[in-house]
């Protein structure tokens, strides 16, 4: 009897810890590196990065928190179709977003890599693999276009995101969370 009151408090507990939104979206900010794209802080790339009190939609910072960028363009058309649109450009032109996104720490950091991409005439895949191996955008950009402002491309690249979000708020499949 003892044994599974326990076990199902156990289970009860584990349940409540899984649907505690602030445990699940690791508000945490000590230690590693920053989470925005190109470490610009941890307001960076605001909405995708588990931003709640920002003024910006909760159902894109909670659906970020659980779910890989791959996951979350699938429910948020518009900002895919965007992005599609963008790495359609490349040569040769990329046609799978799921695979492109994969591997990127989040959403912001995703889109934000697809503009410096655009911005910079950077092959994406090359600079997805120096993002993944360097640690960051900023580096990744320093690596690959050592005379560009790393710092202005990533400025320039956070408000294009911030604005490609904004805009794909408006996606009913977004804001249903579905």
């Amino acid at each position: 009897m003892k044994r599974s009151i326990l076990t199902a408090t156990a289970v009860a507990t584990l349940i409540w810890f899984a649907g505690t939104p602030a445990l699940a979206q690791g508000r945490g900010h000590g230690g590693g590196p920053p989470s925005t794209a190109g470490g610009a802080g941890p307001h960076g790339a605001s909405a995708m990065h588990g931003d709640v009190g920002n003024g910006k939609s909760p159902s894109v910072s909670s659906m970020e928190s659980s779910k890989t960028p791959g996951t979350l363009l699938m429910h948020n058309t518009k900002l895919a179709g965007k992005l599609s649109a963008l790495l359609a450009k490349q040569n040769p032109p990329i046609t799978d977003l799921q695979a492109a996104s994969m591997g990127f720490k989040n959403l912001g950091q995703f889109v934000s890599a697809v503009h410096v991409s655009n911005n910079l005439n950077i092959p994406f895949t090359q600079l997805k693999t120096a993002i993944q191996s360097d640690g960051s955008l900023g580096k990744a950009i320093k690596a690959l276009r050592p005379d560009a402002d790393s710092k202005a491309e990533m400025k320039t690249a956070k408000k294009q995101t911030d604005e490609d979000v904004k805009e794909s708020e408006t996606d009913t499949d977004t804001k249903s969370g579905s």
